[in-house]
Order: structure tokens, then C-alpha cells, then sequence
């Protein structure tokens, strides 16, 4: 997780030692993105269970069952999961309209590191008042900010072609988790009833 901080103070050289480090996917995959995710949804879920979150539309604070959390932070967490290695893929196809020759894992590993502070940023989301947006808003103006320059030393487009790549990465990046955020923030807000939907009828012990 200390990484991340490096990426957003020193983010030129962090991602030059990623670039030159060239990890696996099972590395990036088990020792970076699943850490991350699990230690967020784990500070979210205790928030949850401590203090219960602020429903502006009904002026209170929803309370959860501990098996309604960890259904929600099963499913926040594969959901996130998702984002990225779809971001990846899109990013990658994306790449080859620029000629690039980038594998499948340098995408990931870009956008695996790239939505790293947009992920520690949903530690805020612990606390009973902050909205889901905040939290989202935050996290994405960094993770456009480090990806300006994880694109260039991770995927190395042609220079002419970098900058347009990047732009790609981030439309990418506000619109996968944007969708993402949208989900989970219905739910979070009390927009959204689980309890009376397809997928708790289809799991009835899901969101009990």
C-alpha cells in the first residue's frame, strides 16, 4: 500500500521501477490489487458495522447486518476487481489502434497501479458521513493524475502517440469506475433496495 503514496508524490520514478521491475500478472494480481482491495472493503465493512452510513434522502443512518456487509463487500470487491482487468482490456485493444505492441499485462499492471489511489481512497468511505462521490471524486482526479505518467512508462507508445493513449486511459478509467461507484453508491445512499431484487431472490440469504 506504501506504494501508492509513492505514486502519487513521486510518481516519474515509481513507475520507472515498475516499468523496469516488469512484474507478472499473478505478482500485480496477489501482491498489489488484491491487498488493496481487500484492506478497503475491510475498513468500509468495519465502518458499516460501527457507526452504519447517512441516508441524506431519509435523514438518518442506515444500520447493516453484519451478513448484509460482507454480502456487499464480497460483491464491491469483485465488482472492482472487474473494473480493472475490463479497464485493461479496453485500454489494451485501445493501444493497438496506436500500432502498439503491449501485452496484455502491461495494460493491467497500468491500470492496476493507475487505480490505485482511486482504491485507498474508498477508506474514507468508513467514515459514517462522507458520500460515496467524495470519496470517488477524490480518488479519480489522482488516478488520472498518476496515470499521466504510468501510460507512457508502462504501455511505451510511439511519443507522437502517448498522449492520445493517455487520454484513451483516462476516459477509460472515469467511465468504468464511474459505473462502478454508481452501483455501489445507489445502494450505499439507500436508492437502490436489494432486499427486494432479482439477485436476493435468486440468493435469498445474500442481503439478510
Amino acid at each position: 500500500m506504501i506504494k501508492v503514496f509513492f505514486l502519487i508524490f513521486e510518481p516519474r520514478a515509481t513507475w520507472e521501477r515498475i516499468a523496469l521491475a516488469r512484474r507478472s500478472f499473478g505478482f500485480v494480481m496477489c501482491v498489489h490489487l488484491l491487498p488493496l482491495l481487500l484492506l478497503t472493503s475491510a475498513a468500509e465493512g468495519w465502518g458499516l458495522a460501527r457507526w452504519g452510513k447517512w441516508q441524506p434522502r431519509f435523514e438518518k443512518f442506515k444500520e447493516h447486518s453484519l451478513n448484509t456487509i460482507i454480502s456487499f463487500e464480497a460483491i464491491q470487491t469483485i465488482l472492482l476487481l472487474l473494473m480493472v482487468l475490463l479497464s485493461a482490456l479496453i485500454l489494451l485493444k485501445v493501444s493497438q489502434t496506436f500500432h502498439n505492441r503491449c501485452k496484455y499485462v502491461d495494460a493491467f499492471t497500468a491500470m492496476a497501479y493507475g487505480y490505485s489511489p482511486l482504491l485507498l481512497a474508498h477508506l474514507m468511505d468508513a467514515g459514517p458521513t462522507v458520500s460515496p462521490w467524495t470519496s470517488w471524486t477524490i480518488g479519480i482526479v489522482l488516478t488520472i493524475w498518476v496515470l499521466y505518467q504510468g501510460i507512457p512508462s508502462v504501455m511505451q507508445p510511439d511519443p507522437t502517440h502517448a498522449f492520445g493513449l493517455y487520454l484513451s486511459a483516462a476516459i477509460v478509467a472515469v467511465l468504468t469506475a464511474g459505473m462502478a461507484r454508481l452501483l455501489t453508491a445507489l445502494y450505499l445512499l439507500g436508492e437502490v433496495d436489494f432486499h427486494h431484487s432479482w439477485l436476493t431472490r435468486r440468493f435469498p440469504d445474500l442481503f439478510q
